[in-house]
Protein backbone atom coordinates (compact mmCIF):
# COMPACT_ATOMS: atom_id res chain seq x y z
CA UNK A 1 0.00 0.00 0.00
CA UNK A 2 1.31 3.28 -0.68
CA UNK A 3 0.71 6.11 1.54
CA UNK A 4 0.74 9.69 0.67
CA UNK A 5 2.33 12.56 2.97
CA UNK A 6 -0.88 14.20 2.59
CA UNK A 7 -2.66 11.14 3.62
CA UNK A 8 -1.14 11.29 7.17
CA UNK A 9 -1.96 13.18 10.52
CA UNK A 10 -0.28 16.15 10.45
CA UNK A 11 1.85 15.58 13.28
CA UNK A 12 2.84 12.34 11.32
CA UNK A 13 3.73 14.09 8.14
CA UNK A 14 6.05 17.14 9.50
CA UNK A 15 8.31 14.44 11.03
CA UNK A 16 8.48 12.64 8.32
CA UNK A 17 9.42 15.50 5.65
CA UNK A 18 12.77 16.72 8.37
CA UNK A 19 14.09 13.36 7.44
CA UNK A 20 16.96 13.86 5.58
CA UNK A 21 17.08 10.71 2.80
CA UNK A 22 19.69 9.97 0.49
CA UNK A 23 19.45 9.81 -3.19
CA UNK A 24 21.29 6.92 -5.63
CA UNK A 25 20.94 8.08 -8.92
CA UNK A 26 24.58 6.28 -10.35
CA UNK A 27 23.87 2.84 -10.14
CA UNK A 28 21.43 1.49 -12.56
CA UNK A 29 19.06 -1.81 -12.16
CA UNK A 30 20.77 -4.44 -13.85
CA UNK A 31 19.46 -8.03 -14.51
CA UNK A 32 20.06 -10.87 -12.46
CA UNK A 33 20.22 -14.92 -12.42
CA UNK A 34 16.79 -16.46 -11.52
CA UNK A 35 15.90 -16.80 -8.37
CA UNK A 36 15.96 -20.39 -7.64
CA UNK A 37 19.89 -19.32 -8.38
CA UNK A 38 20.02 -16.96 -5.30
CA UNK A 39 21.22 -17.22 -1.94
CA UNK A 40 18.40 -15.11 0.14
CA UNK A 41 19.22 -13.87 3.34
CA UNK A 42 15.92 -11.50 5.44
CA UNK A 43 16.33 -7.97 6.45
CA UNK A 44 13.91 -6.66 8.67
CA UNK A 45 13.16 -3.66 10.05
CA UNK A 46 10.82 -4.68 12.88
CA UNK A 47 13.33 -4.04 15.94
CA UNK A 48 13.64 -7.48 16.49
CA UNK A 49 16.69 -9.75 18.19
CA UNK A 50 17.23 -12.70 20.22
CA UNK A 51 16.12 -13.25 23.45
CA UNK A 52 18.79 -11.80 25.68
CA UNK A 53 20.95 -9.77 23.00
CA UNK A 54 20.95 -6.28 23.36
CA UNK A 55 17.69 -4.31 22.99
CA UNK A 56 17.44 -1.34 20.20
CA UNK A 57 17.18 2.09 21.30
CA UNK A 58 15.89 5.23 19.74
CA UNK A 59 18.12 6.31 17.14
CA UNK A 60 19.95 3.07 17.14
CA UNK A 61 21.18 2.24 13.54
CA UNK A 62 22.29 -0.93 14.49
CA UNK A 63 21.34 -4.42 14.06
CA UNK A 64 20.95 -7.46 15.13
CA UNK A 65 22.02 -11.03 14.03
CA UNK A 66 19.41 -13.93 14.29
CA UNK A 67 20.52 -17.63 13.18
CA UNK A 68 18.19 -19.16 10.48
CA UNK A 69 17.78 -21.79 13.32
CA UNK A 70 15.93 -19.31 16.20
CA UNK A 71 13.04 -20.44 17.45
CA UNK A 72 9.98 -18.11 17.37
CA UNK A 73 9.49 -18.15 20.92
CA UNK A 74 13.02 -16.79 21.44
CA UNK A 75 12.42 -13.61 19.34
CA UNK A 76 11.41 -10.29 21.25
CA UNK A 77 10.42 -6.95 19.34
CA UNK A 78 12.09 -3.93 20.83
CA UNK A 79 11.18 -1.58 17.91
CA UNK A 80 10.09 1.88 19.96
CA UNK A 81 7.10 3.77 18.64
CA UNK A 82 3.79 4.62 20.02
CA UNK A 83 2.32 3.86 16.26
CA UNK A 84 3.85 0.39 15.98
CA UNK A 85 1.17 -2.18 16.36
CA UNK A 86 3.15 -5.57 17.79
CA UNK A 87 -0.36 -7.75 17.35
CA UNK A 88 0.64 -9.30 13.71
CA UNK A 89 4.01 -10.16 15.24
CA UNK A 90 2.56 -11.97 18.63
CA UNK A 91 -0.05 -13.93 16.23
CA UNK A 92 2.69 -15.09 13.55
CA UNK A 93 6.11 -14.37 13.71
CA UNK A 94 6.60 -14.36 9.80
CA UNK A 95 4.42 -10.90 9.38
CA UNK A 96 7.71 -9.06 10.49
CA UNK A 97 10.53 -12.09 9.65
CA UNK A 98 9.21 -14.26 6.72
CA UNK A 99 11.45 -17.30 8.03
CA UNK A 100 8.66 -20.08 7.52
CA UNK A 101 7.70 -19.01 3.88
CA UNK A 102 11.51 -18.50 3.37
CA UNK A 103 12.48 -22.13 3.98
CA UNK A 104 9.23 -23.01 1.89
CA UNK A 105 10.71 -21.14 -1.03
CA UNK A 106 13.77 -22.99 -0.62
CA UNK A 107 12.35 -26.53 -0.05
CA UNK A 108 10.03 -26.27 -3.40
CA UNK A 109 12.85 -24.59 -5.12
CA UNK A 110 11.43 -21.39 -5.74
CA UNK A 111 14.83 -20.16 -3.68
CA UNK A 112 18.59 -21.41 -4.67
CA UNK A 113 19.31 -21.35 -0.54
CA UNK A 114 19.32 -19.11 2.55
CA UNK A 115 21.40 -17.46 4.31
CA UNK A 116 22.13 -19.49 8.09
CA UNK A 117 22.05 -15.81 9.80
CA UNK A 118 19.42 -12.90 8.96
CA UNK A 119 19.45 -9.47 10.46
CA UNK A 120 17.06 -7.03 11.71
CA UNK A 121 17.76 -3.14 12.26
CA UNK A 122 14.62 -0.91 14.18
CA UNK A 123 12.94 1.38 11.42
CA UNK A 124 12.65 4.67 12.43
CA UNK A 125 16.03 5.76 12.55
CA UNK A 126 17.66 8.41 11.07
CA UNK A 127 19.52 7.14 8.01
CA UNK A 128 22.92 8.27 8.89
CA UNK A 129 22.72 6.43 11.98
CA UNK A 130 22.92 3.43 9.67
CA UNK A 131 25.34 3.98 7.24
CA UNK A 132 28.35 2.48 8.93
CA UNK A 133 26.41 -0.42 10.01
CA UNK A 134 25.01 -1.23 6.56
CA UNK A 135 28.45 -0.81 5.46
CA UNK A 136 29.26 -3.44 7.39
CA UNK A 137 26.21 -5.90 7.25
CA UNK A 138 27.23 -5.01 3.24
CA UNK A 139 30.23 -7.45 3.33
CA UNK A 140 28.84 -9.91 5.54
CA UNK A 141 26.49 -10.60 2.90
CA UNK A 142 29.07 -10.87 0.55
CA UNK A 143 30.95 -13.01 2.29
CA UNK A 144 28.55 -15.02 2.71
CA UNK A 145 27.96 -14.99 -0.67
CA UNK A 146 23.80 -13.79 -0.61
CA UNK A 147 23.10 -12.29 -4.38
CA UNK A 148 19.22 -11.25 -2.84
CA UNK A 149 17.98 -9.80 0.03
CA UNK A 150 14.38 -10.40 1.37
CA UNK A 151 13.64 -6.69 2.84
CA UNK A 152 10.90 -6.50 5.08
CA UNK A 153 10.32 -2.53 5.71
CA UNK A 154 7.65 -2.84 8.76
Amino acid sequence: MVKRLSDMPEVEANHLRRIECPTYDDTPALPGKPLAERRVAIISTAGLHKRGDRPFRPGDGSYRVIPAETAANELVMSHISVNFDRTGFQQDLNTAFPIDRLREFVADGTVGSMATVHYSFMGAFPPAAAEPHAQHLAGLLKADKIDAVLLVPV
